[in-house]
């Protein structure tokens, strides 16, 4: 199934919404929950499939939902579709801080493969779907486990990643990251993880036990703050269950306390 040709506008910076625009009859699917608003004429169905292969018996769609349950997102996904007779638009933004990524599949080998919680929106036609790592080390100690999700298509496919994103073009080179750093990376790069250094280094070194290795040639895109990173730094200046803060501020947060009377 081809992909439905949709167009597109990124808005904002640290806070990015994609707003994608339907002719009539054109739908996008997306993740549950990730619409914010979104023009009369478009109608809205949460299905468990991507819709790539209408065809698709039952048992195919109960496999779908069961991949869908493996990498941790709803098990549904909303499909937008303008049943009107003129463009219509629709906006959707991501769950945290960070960029969003339009990827062209036609233009990078119609396959990316990308960490489990990256896919926020793509054109109907679109098959978003699992792949397992076949590496042990990467499957125990690659942060993303052994699942990864994969989109495939020749439309417009829309990832999100916290912070700063760059994109990287290797050329048969070999690029050494930290594991929550990767957002995706195209055909012909190859995933696998290495120890980061010396037993010194792993414990004290600050960077992990553990280090992915991204080796071939295609499209690499990294964050500067992935999730996981961004949750441990506010639970850690987190006031602790009894009410206590520690921490930058806490002195000030104290004053402040008793002038509220709390």
């Amino acid at each position: 199934m081809r992909s439905h040709e949709i167009d597109y506008e990124l808005h904002g910076d640290d806070m990015q919404m994609v707003e994608v625009e339907l002719d009539p009859q054109e739908t996008v699917i997306a993740e549950a929950g990730a619409m914010n608003w979104m023009e009369e004429n478009i109608s809205f169905e949460a299905k468990t499939g991507d819709g790539s292969s209408p065809t698709k018996g039952f048992f195919g769609k109960v496999l779908d939902v069961g991949k869908r349950v493996l990498t941790g997102e709803s098990i549904f996904m909303t499909h937008f579709t303008n049943q009107g007779h003129g463009k219509r638009r629709v906006t959707f933004a991501a769950p945290y801080p960070g960029k969003i990524i339009p990827v062209d599949l036609n233009e990078i080998g119609h396959q990316i493969i990308c960490q489990k919680d990256a896919f926020l929106c793509a054109a109907l036609g679109t098959k978003v779907s699992i792949a397992f790592n076949k590496r042990l080390g990467a499957g125990f100690f690659g942060g993303e486990g052994f699942i990864l999700q994969k989109l495939e298509g020749d439309g417009m496919a829309f990832l999100h990643a916290g912070g700063t994103v760059v994109k990287k073009e290797l050329n048969g080179e070999t690029l050494r990251v930290d594991t929550g750093c990767i957002v995706g990376f195209s055909p012909g790069i190859s995933y696998d993880i290495q120890r980061a250094g010396n037993l010194k280094s792993m414990f004290f070194g600050g960077e992990g036990l553990f280090l992915a290795t991204l080796q071939g040639t295609g499209t690499v895109y990294l964050q500067s703050l992935p999730f996981s990173r961004l949750a441990d730094r506010i639970i850690q200046h987190a006031p602790s269950a009894g009410g206590s803060s520690q921490g930058e501020g806490s002195i000030l947060g104290g004053i402040g306390r008793l002038i509220d009377g709390d």
